[in-house]
């Protein structure tokens, strides 16, 4: 089957929202559902696909909203970060109890915690096998976790984003949980995605994938073996690529 295929990928970046933790709950995570992400990704390791993760702090705190309370943005940018760090060693203990190796890289200064982020070791990790999970975002306020992930990846050379929603099967041309006639979208190019709005990844990360011909892969996350079948070239979700003739970088299909 789909999932017992041979990788059509080496390396790819997992972007995990907070709120993809949280299961049924209104906050925090949920250990039944870490553990049955935390499962996926192992599955994927074992099928010597090299694995980097972006974790969202959304279920934790989120800089922008905080605004509404007073605080200011940088400040609070700089707590989702906190909160994002939180989620990564909530999933490397996961995976870890699961038997695979995992590290976590900060891209603000927790050395108790987790290494700094370099980049030259974070491919090291990703060619010995462990599994490298990104906290932190990017270290810098004013820029989402989605430009982390476009950054990490670019840097990491990883050959797509697989970019994890939470209970929606893909991209919609208006948002599905307002709109009961939204039209589900199974391909578009970043520009397209970027013009019309559609919420794909904020608009800086899309420009950076765009430059660079970098395939989003955007799936529901609750939707068991859904990472397994993208690996294996089967069409889930909604696919953000360039268009044939613009990027000779053109995601298999």
């Amino acid at each position: 089957m789909g999932q017992a295929s041979r990788p059509v990928f080496d390396r790819v970046l997992i972007k995990l929202s907070g709120e993809a933790l949280m299961g049924q709950r209104d906050f925090g995570t949920d250990p039944d559902e870490v553990g049955r992400i935390a499962s996926e990704i192992a599955d994927l390791v074992d099928r010597r696909v090299e694995v980097a993760v972006v974790v969202g702090g959304g279920n934790i705190y989120r800089g922008i909203d905080g605004t509404t309370g007073g605080v200011d943005r940088a400040t609070g940018d700089y707590m989702g970060m906190m909160a994002t760090l939180l989620n990564a060693l909530t999933l490397q203990d996961a995976l870890e109890s699961r038997g695979r190796f995992t590290r976590v890289l900060s891209a603000i200064d927790v050395r108790e915690v987790a290494e700094p982020y370099i980049r030259r070791r974070a491919m090291r990790h990703l060619e010995k096998g462990r599994i490298v999970i990104f906290a932190a975002g990017t270290g810098n306020p004013f820029f989402t976790t989605d430009t982390a992930a476009a950054l990490r990846a670019l840097e990491i050379h990883a050959e797509a984003i697989l970019m994890a929603k939470n209970g929606i099967e893909g991209v919609f041309d208006r948002d599905p949980a307002t709109n009961p006639d939204a039209q589900f979208i199974p391909e578009l190019t970043h520009m397209e995605a970027i013009e019309r709005s559609l919420g794909v990844m904020d608009s800086t990360a899309l420009s950076l994938c765009m430059d660079h011909q970098l395939p989003i892969y955007v799936f529901n996350m609750g939707v068991d073996g859904n990472m397994g079948r993208i690996v294996s070239g089967e069409k889930v979700g909604t696919l953000v690529s360039q268009p044939q003739s613009e990027g000779k970088d053109e995601a298999p299909k």
